[in-house]
């Protein structure tokens, strides 16, 4: 049995960072990462937003931060290339407005 969890997996990543109680933590990994802005809080929230058809898209995303200035945004973990990445920015930043 594996006595390691991969970081960079949907499972690993919300099994290490995906809690209260690594919150402390994953903010501020997010800074050392980040260096653009600077994260004062995250949220938690339902990250799967399906669409209310089955052929409708769905968006999985990974945490909803907050800056110093109160803007919120997503913050998204993408392991590998895809062809249409820009468009799935554009639809999942639709969910961080409120």
């Amino acid at each position: 049995m594996n006595k390691f969890i991969n970081p960079f997996s949907d499972y690993g990543w919300k099994k290490i960072f995906g809690s209260e109680v690594s919150k402390d933590l994953i903010i501020s990994f997010l800074n050392e990462v980040i260096q653009q802005e600077v994260i004062v809080d995250i949220t938690f929230r339902n990250v799967e937003m399906l669409g209310l058809k089955q052929d409708q898209r769905r968006a999985v995303f990974d945490i909803f931060c907050e800056n110093e200035k109160g803007e919120v945004f997503i913050c998204e973990m993408q392991k590998s290339r895809q062809k249409y990445f820009s468009d799935r920015v554009l639809y999942y930043a639709s969910f961080a407005i409120q």
